[in-house]
């Protein structure tokens, strides 16, 4: 496994982030301590998961699994960099939601009693609150630290100009701020290049890209559809249609470098200066395995442009704009 800091901080995360939003929903609490097990076992130490995770019925069951696999010991929670999320509603009560003071002091306590744990090493914003100061937020952040309770910082979705809000703010606190940020970003998905990663850059966060594979587009859709492994319905088939003709040529390049699909997506990633760790939410062992391979598919020049031509991103940011 290869490991890297967390942008300008000190802690050391591997190149891979398991993701476990399918935890619950999709995978069976057996199969995804397993997972978790396997992981750890393969040398992946970052975790991602959020207070919501779980379904609209049953929201926290993610992290109630997480905790139920960290109370069975073996170093199991030492061995973990844990990131987690607020900002979604929990339930109908009025200040359940969003990043107020009360809420962040709420939401802590319960993911940190779901999670069975006394800390969290990374707190993460699920989403701007536009409502809600920056010096509110920072303020109930450096108590959340004092207290022991949070190490780090990170956002989720944010726009390039939300981390220079938060930063600024920040620094006016002489807090650290941000140290990642969580964002859409594949080959299909480029608008982050545009003004996020830059200021990612700037301001020394780390980028997490999440739906690496583009909800399985860039693994291999076409080819499990004419093998009949798969079937793409709904969403993921209007823009399969949309972009059938990129896909196909994706598909055969991966062919000429000797890659999966998926292999060559996260790897794409993986090569890409601004990028701590790409997001892999397996439902399956075999799909964590599959992941597992990325580490060690090497991307020379002449692939990267190959690639950059067949979905071309913005050489130019965060200026692209302009002349």
């Amino acid at each position: 496994m290869q490991y890297t800091h967390l942008g300008r901080s000190g802690l050391n995360v591997s190149r891979l982030c398991l993701g476990t939003m399918n935890f619950g929903p999709q995978t069976e609490e057996v199969a995804a301590h397993a997972i978790m097990d396997s992981a750890i076992e393969s040398g992946i130490n970052f975790f991602d998961t959020a207070n919501v995770y779980g379904g609209a019925e049953h929201r926290g069951w993610t992290e109630e699994i997480i905790g139920r696999w960290f109370a069975q010991g073996g170093e199991r929670r030492e061995r973990t960099v844990l990131a987690t999320k607020l900002y979604g509603t929990m339930t109908d009560r009025p200040n359940e939601s969003r990043l107020s003071a009360l809420n962040i002091r709420r939401a802590l306590d319960a993911s940190l009693k779901r999670l069975q744990t006394d800390y969290i090493d990374i707190y993460q914003f699920h989403h701007i609150d536009r409502d809600t100061p920056w010096d509110e937020i920072w303020q109930a952040m450096e108590v959340a630290v004092q207290q022991g309770k949070i190490l780090y910082a990170g956002s989720s979705n944010f726009a390039g100009w939300h981390i220079a809000q938060a930063q600024e703010s920040a620094a006016r606190r002489n807090y650290t701020g941000l140290v990642s940020e969580q964002s859409i970003y594949n080959l299909l998905t480029r608008a982050v290049e545009l003004e996020v990663i830059p200021a990612a850059q700037q301001y020394g966060l780390g980028l997490i890209p999440w739906s690496p594979l583009q909800g399985g587009l860039l693994g291999g859709v076409l080819k499990k559809e004419n093998d009949g492994v798969r079937r793409t319905q709904g969403r993921a088939a209007l823009a399969l249609a949309k972009h059938r003709d990129k896909i196909q040529q994706y598909e055969d390049l991966a062919d000429d470098l000797g890659h999966e699909p998926g292999d060559v997506a996260l790897a794409w990633l993986l090569h890409q200066p601004a990028v701590t760790a790409p997001i892999v939410g397996p439902r399956t062992q075999e799909q964590l395995d599959a992941a597992l391979r990325s580490l060690d598919v090497k991307l020379d020049a002449d692939a990267i442009k190959r690639l950059d031509d067949i979905f071309p991103g913005h050489r130019t940011a965060p200026e692209d704009y302009a002349w």
